[in-house]
């Protein structure tokens, strides 16, 4: 009996017409299309909406497949040469630089496609209808999406090359330019230079224009001894040298503004008890305590203690501000077994901030924050499907997104940020 024609295996070349895009930078194709059925889904990346190409199978699922683009067939209107040519299609798929999958689209279709990412995660995900809007950063329209990264990781593969891993490998590839880097790190890293020793190497450009560059081998290492500044506005924070920060140049300032606008201050109580869950730093808290006034209590909760150290410090001009250390699901359970009734009218007052790591806050703490029931919630997320599962869980326990407000943080990458505010429906 011959094979259905949606039947696929690994190493089969196809011809697929692409239709849309998908969670993850990668873009939804249909093999096999026959009798009225729409076929597998196919899932590649390097192509867009709109084009047809040549692909190979690298994996098949009993409901879909993978493959690799070798060859656009027909172009969309919207494909340009790509801004890296290390990761540019007419490579193969072994030796293309991962970190820039959407370097082969028109900038501004990018933030279409990551505009129709997030609505679509909201309604097969969350079940909630919205209408998304994706903003540039600043600057980034003029300078073609190039030159925002202040920070990038190669690996160093056992040759001493650098570069970034091939796309769903470990392989290394060795690259000579880095377009998405600041100007600065462009000009400090020395691509072509062999290093011995180290398993990777971090460049990272600071706020004041300096140029790190951290080689490592194996984790890098934390410690108070490695204090550095960056500046936002006219606010300096204190951070680790090896701890996170916002890679976008603009990023803490664009996320900080658009939190500064949802903030309901004629809801929100200055004098009740917030919250800036996966709290980093402060930087949160501190436009939260800010954006409040001075009466302001607000308590940063963050897994990493040397984070925290630093939030304290970032933080101490405020006397009701405090950082603790503590895992976020963990800290409100604690809470909810110590909290005084006192405590807990001030915790209804006032606002809960969460910053929650790509995979999002999950079942539990959502059910703990709904359960202290704060004036006003806002989420600030690095994944669609992530926000639009919480977004479900807090719709369930009786709250609806009442605005949200989308950035492309990472042009030329799938990657997008959305800052989403709550209110009791």
């Amino acid at each position: 009996m011959p094979a259905h024609p949606a039947s696929l295996e690994n190493g089969q070349i196809v011809e697929l017409t692409i239709d849309n895009v998908a969670h993850g930078g990668r873009f939804v194709g249909r093999h096999g299309a026959v009798d009225g059925e729409r076929g597998r889904v196919v899932f590649v990346p390097d192509t867009m909406p709109g084009e047809t190409v040549r692909a190979q199978i690298v994996e098949v699922k009993k409901s879909f497949a993978v493959a690799v683009a070798l060859e656009v067939v027909d172009a969309s209107a919207d494909r340009v040469e790509h801004v890296w040519p290390e990761a540019a299609i007419d490579r193969s798929p072994a030796e293309r630089a991962g970190g820039a999958e959407f370097g082969h689209i028109r900038l501004a279709r990018q933030r279409e496609l990551k505009q129709r990412v997030i609505e679509d995660a909201l309604q097969r995900t969350g079940g909630i209808t919205r209408d998304v809007t994706v903003k540039a950063a600043p600057g980034d329209v003029e300078r073609g999406g190039l030159g925002w990264r202040t920070r990038v990781r190669l690996h160093v593969d056992d040759r001493g090359r650098q570069g970034p891993f091939a796309p769903r490998s470990h392989e290394v590839v060795p690259v000579t330019s880095l377009p998405l880097a600041t100007e600065g790190i462009q000009l400090s890293a020395q691509l072509d230079q062999r290093l011995g020793g180290v398993t990777a190497v971090d460049y990272v450009e600071w706020s004041d224009g300096e140029v790190d560059v951290i080689a490592m081998e194996g984790a890098p290492e934390r410690g108070r001894t490695d204090t550095i500044v960056e500046t936002v506005g006219e606010r300096e924070f204190q951070l680790d040298r090896s701890g996170f920060w916002q890679v976008h140049r603009k990023a803490p300032q664009v996320l900080t503004d658009a939190l500064r606008r949802v903030i309901d201050v004629d809801r929100v109580d200055p004098a009740g008890w917030s919250l800036d869950l996966y709290g980093g730093v402060g930087l949160f808290a501190a436009t939260m305590a800010e954006t409040l006034g001075e009466r302001t209590r607000v308590t940063s909760v963050e897994g990493d203690e040397v984070a925290t150290d630093h939030a304290s410090e970032n933080l101490a001009e405020w006397l009701g501000a405090t950082a603790e250390t503590g895992r976020v699901d963990r800290w409100l359970r604690e809470l909810a077994k110590r909290a005084s009734s006192a405590e807990r009218e001030r915790l209804a007052n006032g606002l809960i901030v969460l910053d929650p790591p790509r995979a999002g806050a999950g079942l539990d703490v959502i059910g703990q924050i709904a359960d202290l029931e704060p004036a006003q919630i806002v989420y600030v997320a690095c994944d669609p499907v992530a926000l639009a599962r919480d977004a479900k869980l807090l719709g369930e326990r009786g709250w609806e997104i009442a605005s949200l407000e989308a950035f492309d943080l990472f042009p030329h990458t799938h990657h997008v940020e959305a800052v989403a505010a709550f209110r009791r429906s």
